[in-house]
């Protein structure tokens, strides 16, 4: 009993305690996740703070933006996705990243419909697009986990 505690004693002044360990590393990611939600919210209240330039300036320009803002929510709620997934597993599925990527390169390609683009570029988000959805169907299709 006594070994036991000095023992743990020791471990934790050598810094090789597990507990002490994912203590920290949950600290750091409930940080992450905290500025993550208060992006949010700013973008949010961006997005809000900017629905009545549409009334005085027309919809073509602001609505790009407001897009924009949009998508970019939407990767960081796929970003809170996976530090939550990180956090209860102790680990990160393929599968969230490879939808954070998706909906990034998708927001890519929206913005692409505002600006001066050439084929190529097109193309090449497509096919980036295309083979991110063929990585998320083989990730799901042989996962080591069937509940995931």
């Amino acid at each position: 009993m006594i070994r036991q505690d000095i023992e743990k004693r020791k471990n934790v002044l050598l810094l090789t305690d597990s507990d002490w360990h994912a203590r920290t590393i949950q600290f750091i990611v409930g940080v992450l996740m905290l500025a993550l939600y208060v992006w949010i919210a700013a973008g949010v209240l961006s997005l809000l703070l900017n629905l009545p330039e549409i009334l005085k300036n027309g919809w073509a320009q602001i609505a790009e933006h407001i897009i924009v803002d949009i998508v970019l929510i939407l990767a960081m709620l796929e970003l809170i996705r996976i530090l939550q997934s990180y956090l209860s597993l102790g680990r990160v599925k393929v599968t969230f990243i490879l939808d954070v990527a998706l909906v990034v390169l998708i927001g890519e390609l929206i913005g692409l419909w505002y600006k001066d683009y050439t084929f190529v570029e097109v193309g090449l988000h497509i096919a980036a697009i295309t083979m991110l959805i063929l990585l998320r169907i083989v990730s799901i299709r042989f996962s080591p986990n069937a509940t995931d």
